[in-house]
């Protein structure tokens, strides 16, 4: 069954049964994975299996803590892509309660930097996981902006120009994601820019990660139960 077909036999299934399991051949996928995906999944896989996340220890959060289960969360994965690419500049979009950030913030190489966009502060998360320290030393900083709008990129084009690493990790409501990707196209990302997405295999995730036509490799087993996508942007 093409991904198309599959799509036109979702929509006829009634709202109540729409948790299920997607199926579909690659046979007609429009991007396989380039050799460098395949050799930083291999790495980072491996890193995963030794980093521990100490940058957690002493937090007050009571939000669970999903960092402690590889596979089936990202953070350890995360982390290890850090640690095996050396990026010298990490673009996060969607801070939340900041687990993300700080799985990302831990192995930065010395001098480099995580910012991280969300619409709203992240002191306004009750169980985030942030605290001022994290932001004063300037290897974390915050940006308040809709990276998904329209043109709303361009304010910080620079910012994502020198990205080597970009994670985006928005709200899955099936349109926000696929406007961040046209946005991102507008730009020139360096030429080794590793692009991660997060929920791909949430149902309103899978035509959007099925519609890119970059080298991509779905990483799931070793990272998030939801969904792991890596893209060789300019491969």
């Amino acid at each position: 069954m093409t991904f198309e077909e599959l799509q036109r036999r979702l929509a006829e299934v009634p709202a109540r049964h729409k948790e299920i399991s997607v199926i579909a051949s690659l046979d007609d996928e429009p991007a396989l994975p380039s050799a460098r995906l395949l050799d930083i999944a291999l790495r980072a896989a491996s890193a995963a299996r030794e980093i521990a996340l100490s940058v957690y220890d002493g937090r007050p959060s009571s939000e669970p803590h999903w960092f402690d289960t590889w596979p089936g969360a990202h953070y350890r994965l995360l982390a290890a892509l850090v640690r095996t690419l050396k990026p010298m500049r990490v673009v996060e979009i969607g801070t939340f309660t900041g687990m993300g950030t700080l799985a990302l913030a831990q192995e930065l190489p010395a001098g480099g930097s995580v910012t991280t966009f969300d619409l709203h502060s992240w002191h306004g998360f009750e169980q985030t996981w942030l605290a001022p320290g994290d932001f004063e030393q300037g290897r974390v900083r915050q940006v308040l902006h809709d990276i998904s709008a329209p043109g709303g990129i361009e304010a910080h084009r620079a910012l994502f120009e020198a990205a080597d690493l970009v994670f985006v990790d928005g709200p899955k409501d099936g349109h926000t994601e696929a406007r961040m990707l046209d946005n991102l196209a507008t730009l020139s990302l360096p030429a080794h820019a590793l692009v991660v997405f997060d929920d791909i295999r949430v149902m309103n995730m899978v035509a959007t990660w099925r519609r890119i036509a970059r080298p991509k490799l779905d990483l799931t087993s070793f990272g998030h139960w939801s969904g792991t996508g890596l893209i060789d942007w300019n491969a």
